[in-house]
């Protein structure tokens, strides 16, 4: 999972290719997975049911580093791997049930609400445990695991917190799926409210593609809690204006602007720092080493997306583009960052690229 600057530069002789091959075999079997489930159960309980998995995964990859918990971590791959997927998959169980019957009110189908709380979910996450680096429970808790688990805690009550102030879907009403008891009644549009924040995240990814820099420049803003509220209010400055110039000022549909623009670069920045571990430009220094990832990365992200675009109607058949069901941009944003994202983590940080990568 992507950490702090300082672990995105190991060498490492087996890169690019061994990441190359790992993502290619894991697109396959997620394209594979996907072809199993029509678009209506892929997108609502096949999606749900992996992304409630995902915050735990960020815990076990970025705030544990895949060392904790110690009877997992401390074993040979592939037990190790099996050992913390395991661990994430029980965790998924637990809250999707959970979420079921709080934010879904009891419903017996994943609905609209529920689907958006998730995403989001997974974004506080990303948030706790990269931009916050688990703070302040790291520092509080001399116990990992529970410090860990006391920060995915919080994530969740923050995450609620958001979804209760800012997420409306009073544009839904009159659709047989809205219900009235189930909207935050918060106050923005939720298309509008979830893909600024996506975008939010991926300006976050876009940051660790310059190692922090220049941030770094500055030793007393690296430390936490300061690191902490100077990256959010960038992250979220910046991405507020990425979103005014793709939605006010190129009008583009805010849904189709999400999975073009955020998603596309949130799963290029996986493949380029993660599956290549940053194996790229390793003699190039920042800023030139930030400019090269990125341009990187979109290049990356847009040919993937394209593949998957181009692969869509022979895996689920025809989708519809647009408003009201955004079919398409439903099943893109659920195939790259709900299937293949959590697929690409599992063998890059918990398998550690075994059996393609010996490692212990």
């Amino acid at each position: 999972m992507i950490r702090y600057p300082a672990d995105l530069n190991m060498a490492d002789t087996k890169q690019p290719a061994v990441g190359i091959i790992s993502t290619v075999l894991i697109m396959a079997v997620s394209l594979a997975f996907i072809s199993f489930f029509e678009l209506s159960t892929f997108t609502g309980w096949v999606a749900y049911c992996i992304e409630c998995m995902i915050p735990m995964q960020i815990v076990i990859g970025v705030t544990w580093a895949t060392k904790h918990p110690q009877f997992a971590a401390t074993r040979r791959q592939p037990a190790k791997g099996l050992m913390l997927a395991s661990i994430t998959i029980v965790a998924g169980l637990i809250t999707g049930i959970l979420f079921l019957y709080t934010i879904n009110g009891g419903v017996s189908a994943p609905t609209p609400f529920l689907g958006m709380f998730t995403v989001t979910l997974v974004l506080s996450t990303f948030a706790g445990a990269i931009i916050w680096g688990g703070w302040p429970f790291m520092n509080m808790i001399k116990s990992p695991v529970a410090a860990g688990l006391a920060m995915l805690a919080s994530c969740y009550l923050a995450n609620y917190i958001i979804f209760r102030v800012f997420f409306n879907y009073g544009f839904m009403q009159g659709a047989p799926v809205y219900v009235a008891a189930l909207d935050p009644h918060g106050l923005f549009n939720a298309w509008s409210a979830v893909v600024y924040y996506v975008t939010v995240i991926a300006v976050m990814f876009l940051m660790l593609s310059f190692d922090l820099w220049p941030l770094t420049k500055f030793p007393a803003i690296m430390k936490q809690p300061v690191l902490g509220f100077v990256w959010s209010a960038i992250c979220l400055v910046l991405g507020y204006v990425a979103f005014y110039i793709g939605i006010k000022v190129l009008r583009m549909d805010v849904v189709s602007f999400m999975v073009h623009v955020p998603v596309a670069f949130i799963f290029g920045t996986i493949i380029v720092l993660n599956m290549l571990q940053g194996s790229l430009f390793p003699k190039m220094t920042q800023p030139l080493k930030g400019v090269l990832n990125i341009v990187t990365v979109d290049v990356v992200g847009t040919f993937l997306f394209a593949i998957y675009e181009a692969l869509s109607g022979k895996v689920t058949g025809a989708l519809k583009v647009g408003p009201p069901t955004y079919d398409f941009e439903l099943w893109i944003a659920s195939a790259l960052l709900g299937v293949t994202f959590p697929l690409l983590i599992f063998h890059a940080e918990f398998f550690k690229l075994w059996p393609l990568k010996r490692t212990a």
